[in-house]
């Protein structure tokens, strides 16, 4: 019985963590600690990079020297044709949520830059659901666990163990003790 209350209690924990993993918004400072710059890599820095709805890029860079626009197409884009960008930031640290899947191209507003390489697309992917897709359910009656993952219907199933049929010193374990166990595993996790 205790093992049963104990895997309850896991399952319970795994179902919260991968809710509060699912939304979790990722924030790309571009270029890294070069900022936008001419001598930084954008598109090296970029390559590597997964950009999601509700992601953040924040862009920082001397306001004296560049500035940067939002272009409205790939061939703008490819030709570095500033004139007449969707938006233009001239502050210095711009931050840009990703509110929508598809790609946005962001340039240099300076064109020299732009054609030198300080440009990048970012090709805006969905939210990761699949964490939050898994449902674990527990059949207390019999002690199987289910695990069903939604994303690619997949179903794992796991037996658990009666536990000793006379209650014994080392597994008796009482109201209190069942409080101290949850509280300690909220903080450890953190919720």
């Amino acid at each position: 019985m205790v093992a049963r209350v104990l895997l309850f209690v896991a399952a319970v924990m795994v179902v919260f963590t991968a809710a509060t993993v699912a939304g979790v918004q990722v924030h790309h400072v571009v270029g890294g600690d070069r900022g936008w710059d001419p001598s930084t890599d954008v598109a090296s820095w970029s390559s590597n990079r997964v950009f999601r709805v509700g992601d953040k890029i924040w862009f920082t860079y001397s306001s004296a020297q560049e500035s940067l626009v939002e272009l409205r197409s790939e061939e703008d884009f490819t030709s570095c044709d500033v004139t007449n960008p969707i938006k233009m930031y001239t502050d210095g640290l711009n931050t840009i949520s990703l509110e929508g899947e598809g790609i946005r191209y962001f340039a240099s507003g300076n064109t020299e830059s732009c054609k030198n390489g300080l440009k990048m697309p970012v090709k805006i992917q969905p939210k990761e659901q699949k964490v939050a897709q898994n449902v674990v359910s527990m059949d207390v009656a019999d002690g199987n666990v289910v695990s069903m993952d939604v994303a690619d219907g997949n179903v794992v199933s796991m037996d658990v163990a009666d536990g000793p049929t006379l209650p014994s010193t080392s597994t008796n374990l009482n109201g209190l003790s069942y409080l101290l166990a949850i509280g300690l595993s909220i903080c450890l996790l953190g919720l």
